[in-house]
């Protein structure tokens, strides 16, 4: 169907697929369906637009939770993805696929420093999963040091790692995995300054690694900004400050960009050379496949090296999802998109500070490119406030525009536009936006 076309109105549309979920799919899926106080049924997409069932359009500016990286149904990758479908679908990793080879030739040429090696899976959690294997192999360690709020998928061992109660279930517990301080400059100690709030954090890490682990560790691993957790922002040396202490400790730097990779904070590929840090294993999933189950792990050689027993993924690597993520990153690197992102975000950032400045609900703007939030708060203190949040995400779905909430309290209004976003859009999702802050003020 055409961008440009409405679907025919389908009154009960999204109340009978509504009813056939809850029937036959798990029950919680079903009550995390809201968006907003009521669920949004997907009819098609294309682009930076979005339709449901009934044929409302929407701009979408959340992208399937930051993995539509390059628009819906993007016609270089469909096209690649279709091509690849007729040629072999599917053959395991028992086999070689140049197209594979290719993906990963592309992840050590655009990853930082000496990472070269990768491991494909089917998700972040996966990826994930893989990074810490490799690192507690690698070191003979165990212990992994994670932040509080950060998210890492829904194995058992990866909501261990989650630092977030309502994603945590089933008696999870891993006696190895740790958690310290999350570097959230909205949430530092009241009167610290940021420099103070860097040396708290820093002290407290070195004190953690002291008393709460036996002085080696496995590694450290986080998201340069967080995702799940409210798109919180590291102070600027923070990966630099605590990387000596990681390495004091034997520990392997683990860096998640599920959320950060691919151009998404602007102007670098991986959102962690802001930091200027080199780290030992990357992961990616999301955006790097526009949509496709795709995680990938990429070490430096002597980790991959490390890794001896037989491991593989019946379907990571498979060739369509290659396909996939091949055409996603190359069109990436066509159409330059981290610097899209960074002028495009810039743009993003200057409209949410202004519409903001009147509303004092809104308690922070923070976010790098095009990663962005606006945190809610009661106004006159930093209490969350998360009725205000969900109010916000249906007064922007009323007027047309799709966008994310997460955070530890639900309170913060995650926005992140394809990463080919024109300048245009970003300021019509920006008027639709200014408009759903004023329905709520």
């Amino acid at each position: 169907m055409p961008a440009d076309s409405v679907a025919p109105a389908q009154p009960n549309a999204t109340r009978d697929l509504l009813a056939r979920q809850r029937e036959f799919l798990l029950p919680v899926q079903s009550s995390m369906l809201y968006y907003g106080d009521r669920p949004l049924a997907v009819d098609h997409a294309k682009g930076d637009w979005l339709w449901d069932v009934e044929g409302t359009r929407y701009l979408d500016f959340f992208g399937g939770i930051l993995t539509v990286s390059v628009g819906h149904a993007n016609d270089e990758v469909v096209e690649a993805t279709v091509q690849q479908m007729r040629t072999a679908g599917h053959t395991s990793t028992l086999y070689l696929n140049e197209i594979t080879v290719k993906v990963a030739e592309l992840l050590a040429r655009i990853t930082p420093g000496r990472l070269k090696v990768s491991f494909f899976t089917n998700s972040g959690t996966e990826a994930d999963e893989m990074a810490v294997m490799a690192a507690r192999t690698f070191t003979g360690h165990r212990d992994v040091i994670s932040l509080r709020h950060a998210y890492s998928g829904r194995s058992a061992s990866m909501m261990a790692m989650t630092a977030h109660a309502n994603w945590r279930q089933g008696g999870v517990y891993d006696g190895h995995i740790k958690q310290v301080r999350s570097p959230n400059l909205y949430r530092k100690p009241k009167g610290m300054t940021e420099e103070g709030y860097l040396d708290f954090l820093v002290d407290d890490l070195a004190d953690f690694l002291a008393t709460c682990t036996d002085g080696k560790i496995a590694a450290f691993m986080a998201e340069p900004i967080q995702g799940v957790g409210g798109f919180a922002v590291a102070p600027a040396d923070y990966f630099r400050r605590i990387e000596p202490l990681v390495r004091e400790a034997g520990g392997l730097l683990i860096v998640d960009e599920v959320q950060t990779g691919w151009g998404r904070t602007g102007t670098h590929w991986c959102g962690i050379e802001h930091w200027g840090v080199e780290p030992d294993v990357m992961t990616f999933a999301k955006g790097i496949a526009n949509g496709a189950p795709v995680g990938a792990t990429v070490m430096t050689p002597e980790v991959a090296e490390s890794v001896r027993a037989f491991t593989l993924s019946t379907y990571g690597g498979n060739p369509v999802s290659m396909a996939q993520a091949y055409a996603t990153l190359t069109y990436m690197e066509r159409h330059r998109v981290p610097e899209n992102a960074e002028a495009q975000g810039a743009r993003l950032r200057a409209r949410l500070e202004a519409m903001s400045a009147p509303h004092p609900f809104v308690g922070d703007v923070r976010g790098m490119g095009l990663m962005q939030a606006l945190e809610m708060v009661v106004p006159g203190s930093q209490e969350p406030d998360a009725a205000r949040a969900n109010a916000l995400l249906n007064a922007a779905r009323a007027e047309g525009l799709l966008i994310g909430k997460g955070g530890r309290w639900g309170n913060v209004m995650r926005i992140a536009p394809m990463l080919n976003v024109s300048a245009e859009l970003i300021d019509e999702g920006c008027d639709r936006l200014e408009r759903a802050l004023a329905r709520i003020a």
